[in-house]
């Protein structure tokens, strides 16, 4: 008996040990790294490699990489490029995804495989309700948040009479939608013509002259932004009315509306989770890595690439390495036990983070480069409306 217990001995110490899983990491990230739309999918890329290199390439004590892949801002591309990850790569955990309509062509590859798929940034109002799934995660937002923290912006800025100049297709209106569901003044004129098409706001900027309104709310990503705020300057309306934004003016546009001398936007505001000079240890290492690493000021769409690395780590971390527990993996992300940049937040349980929404102002810094400046919270511990419809 004896001889048999001094055998069992070494046995049961190694298995009582924490279990080291002997195989690299691998994650599938995929965003747009060509058209133009590249200068956010390019600022993705930059803030997931300062994160990698931060982490020193490793997660639960394994090696850990990163597959880049382009979508080409295509949805058949982003499926394709999905696929690829799964089935040629074998990638072990989905992060990525700009756009909303990318991530709805995916995202069901993903999930159907029993992986799990984070969002880096579209923030599908479907997925935040009732498509929501146990494998799927957010680390940005749902996409009527923002445009909800501005309304509620303008009311706490005394905005009483309201003009809203937007893009006509789904995300504009959404955008409209979000901020006329918490602004509690009038909207005293509305304009929604085609885009991208539309490119001459002349007759659009008369009318809100002739309205009088105490702000404009404006919403025109990519190429249209810059078109737009030229002719809002030239109309001499800069002067006199507020300009209030989303998604439209961040790190990756303001040094390009700063070389088109666009100073009209300097003072105008924007409200997002984020802001670079947020102040947390996380935030200040990353904005001053991301500056040294790229010359510019991350925008938000690089914060929350970050953000996903570090969520990912936190779970692998919890399980030892043992990225194949989809289970663990999922349990332990739904914790949200890791120094984010965007300071302390936890998760509903459709997986959208609970989180603060901040007004931010369009400023110079020290040196003379534009930046967003955090200025108040509009939000606290803010969850999109849209959870009542998840049935996890």
């Amino acid at each position: 008996m004896l001889k048999k217990l001094l055998w069992l001995a070494p046995v049961m110490a190694i298995t009582a040990a924490p279990v080291a899983y002997a195989k690299d990491i691998k994650i599938g990230f995929v965003t747009t790294l060509t058209t133009p739309a590249s200068i956010i999918g390019k600022q993705q890329r930059a803030a997931v490699e300062l994160a990698m290199e931060h982490i020193g390439n490793k997660m639960g004590g394994q090696n850990a990489s990163v597959v880049f892949e382009d979508d080409g801002f295509n949805p058949k591309q982003g499926k394709q490029k999905t696929e690829k990850l799964l089935k040629k790569d074998k990638v072990d955990i989905f992060a990525g995804y700009i756009w909303s309509h990318v991530l709805a062509a995916s995202a069901p590859v993903v999930l159907k495989s029993g992986k799990i798929f984070i969002s880096s940034n579209a923030g599908h109002s479907l997925y935040a309700g009732k498509k929501c799934h146990k494998n799927f995660f957010n680390a940005a937002w749902e996409n009527s948040q923002n445009a909800r923290a501005l309304g509620e912006l303008l009311n706490q800025k005394g905005v009483k009479k309201l003009y809203i100049l937007a893009a006509n297709y789904a995300a504009g209106k959404q955008m409209v939608n979000g901020v006329t569901a918490r602004f509690k003044g009038t909207v005293v004129g509305r304009d929604m013509p085609p885009w991208p098409s539309h490119a001459d706001w002349s007759a659009e900027l008369s009318k809100v002259k002739a309205a009088k309104p105490d702000g404009v709310f404006t919403f025109y990503p990519g190429g249209a932004g810059p078109k737009f705020l030229t002719q809002f300057k030239q109309s001499g309306l800069a002067k006199s009315v507020p300009l209030y934004t989303v998604f439209s003016m961040d790190g990756s546009t303001l040094p390009l509306f700063q070389k088109a001398g666009l100073n009209n936007i300097l003072g105008t505001y924007n409200t997002m989770f984020w802001a670079p000079d947020l102040d947390n240890a996380t935030n200040k290492r990353f904005v001053a890595g991301f500056k040294k690493k790229t010359g510019a000021y991350p925008s938000h769409y690089a914060a929350q690439a970050y953000d996903t690395i570090l969520l990912i780590k936190s779970g692998v971390d919890a399980l030892n390495g043992n990225i194949g527990d989809t289970d663990g993996m999922r349990a332990a992300m739904m914790k949200a036990d890791y120094a984010s940049l965007r300071g302390k937040f936890k998760f509903g349980r459709n997986h959208f983070p609970i989180q603060n929404f901040y007004s931010r102002e369009v400023v110079a810094d020290k040196d003379g480069k534009w930046m967003v400046s955090l200025r108040d919270t509009v939000f606290k511990n803010h969850e999109t409306p849209y959870v009542k419809d998840c049935k996890l």
